[in-house]
């Protein structure tokens, strides 16, 4: 099964990308600040080979289809890439709160669940989406089991709704790469985000790919990086394999 699907949210209907065998366990896959598009359902098509129903939701529903925001030009090209980033993409970014993205996440898990078999889910996401998994987690405990979240920027604030902050509350396993000298996610942050972990008491891996820049899972751009982007796939695989 591969298709495009609605979802009903509290605000409209939203785009997803569902793949996968009806009734394997669910994984809810949240794209990065690009979009959906062929790269990120290629994807969630390699997940649902290893046996899992993966919805990927177009987060940014509110703000035109998913089409609308597909990039025109190469961003294999760092040039373009950098063009791309500076047309707006992180006011999208912004305009999606924390407020917004809670309603939306228990529309992304229902939806899931109406494919997946039954049983708890999985959650993966990449930038903007490694937040967004971290925080559906402590939103959803006993139906999140696990969290993988790669290259994801902001996951540690100061704010008082810091995504770390949501992982008290989760009851899940989680599996963290992040990109190197990454300003979104300076060590500082990572080991923050370890000592949450260990607080938490949450079985965990938490690791920085030696080399690999922000956004290194996604091949359709000039900071793809073959190796982490397969070392996240292991990392990933082993983290549902176990828990789900």
């Amino acid at each position: 099964m591969r298709a495009t699907v609605d979802v009903e949210t509290a605000d409209g209907t939203a785009e997803a990308y569902l793949t996968g065998e009806p009734g394997d366990p669910g994984v809810l896959l949240y794209m990065d600040a690009i979009g959906l598009r062929p790269q990120i359902q290629e994807m969630a098509d390699r997940i649902a080979a290893w046996g899992y129903v993966v919805l990927a939701p177009h987060v940014f529903y509110r703000e035109g289809r998913a089409a609308d925001f597909v990039p025109t030009t190469d961003l294999r090209r760092p040039a373009e890439r950098e063009r791309f980033f500076a047309g707006g993409v992180m006011d999208r970014v912004h305009r999606l709160t924390p407020e917004l993205a809670e309603r939306d996440a228990a529309a992304w898990v229902a939806a899931l669940q109406q494919h997946a078999g039954a049983g708890p889910i999985g959650v993966t996401g990449y930038c903007m989406g490694a937040r967004l998994a971290v925080r559906t987690a402590g939103w959803h405990p006993g139906t999140v089991v696990a969290v993988g979240g790669f290259h994801g920027g902001g996951l540690v604030t100061d704010a008082p709704d810091s995504p770390h902050r949501s992982i008290a509350a989760s009851t899940a396993d989680y599996a963290f790469g992040h990109a190197d000298q990454d300003p979104g996610m300076p060590i500082e942050a990572v080991a923050a985000l370890e000592e949450t972990l260990q607080q938490a008491g949450r079985p965990h891996v938490n690791e920085i790919y030696a080399g690999a820049a922000h956004g290194f899972t996604m091949a359709d751009t000039s900071v793809y990086d073959e190796s982490a982007t397969e070392r996240h796939f292991d990392e990933l695989r082993t983290l549902l394999d176990r828990t789900l």
